[in-house]
């Protein structure tokens, strides 16, 4: 499985921001790591052992980038208004700069977002902040409410980055178009989060499919079983 470690400048963040990407060709994948992970998280736990053969057949090119969760949701020793920021501007990166590059590198018009627990999290908000960007949408054992990071702050920023929020008043006709799963289990204490997201999106008719496997917990061998499934859908 071909592996190669990159660096990306990001003009909108001032520093760099390090991924692993895997594979030569196939149809990009952006993987978001979960709490406060870095870009090695998803070799490190396997994830991307579970998906070789996606890897190597060509089929996806998966691109595992770092999270600045502590200088923005986590990052408790700045302001909330400041984390908040902080993440507006990781998104900038993201829209801006990363996504763009990927597009460009891959010759492809949309990408794939996937991320397991908060990881699931930022692949959601991104999906549905930036649908012209993403064609498809996997998040596993995720929550989608972060008001609980804002230590009682909110902003416009905080609703625009809180999907149970805005989702509801949100209007794109790429919603409709794009592949969305919400992965849980049954014994995930992310589960009735994801029954939630399930019930906004239905009031709303946008297809999904919330997938609730019958066995297993907020974990890892959870997701390396989910994911594999999750890409054969490309």
């Amino acid at each position: 499985m071909h592996e190669e470690y990159r660096t990306y400048y990001s003009h909108h963040l001032g520093r760099n921001i390090e991924m692993l990407v895997y594979g030569n060709w196939g149809y990009p994948v952006l993987v978001f790591p979960t709490t406060m992970g870095r870009f090695f998280e998803a070799r490190d736990f396997k994830l991307t052992d579970a998906v070789s053969g996606h890897i190597n057949s060509g089929r996806v090119k998966l691109y595992c980038i770092d999270s600045i969760d502590r200088d923005s949701w986590y990052g408790k020793h700045l302001h909330p208004g400041a984390r908040i920021w902080n993440h507006v501007l990781y998104d900038k990166f993201l829209c801006e700069e990363l996504v763009p590059s990927i597009q460009r590198e891959t010759s492809t018009g949309k990408i794939g977002v996937a991320g397991c627990s908060f990881g699931g999290f930022q692949a959601l908000n991104f999906a549905f902040r930036h649908p012209d960007q993403v064609g498809h949408l996997f998040s596993m054992g995720a929550a989608f409410d972060i008001r609980s990071f804002m230590s009682g702050y909110y902003d416009d920023n905080v609703y625009y980055n809180n999907p149970p929020d805005y989702i509801p008043n949100a209007h794109n006709d790429e919603f409709y178009r794009m592949n969305i799963v919400l992965g849980t289990s049954e014994h995930d204490f992310c589960k009735g989060s994801n029954v939630q997201m399930a019930g906004i999106l239905g009031n709303k008719n946008i297809p999904h499919w919330l997938d609730v496997v019958p066995w297993g917990e907020h974990d890892w061998p959870v997701w390396r079983s989910m994911f594999p499934r999750y890409l054969n859908m490309i």
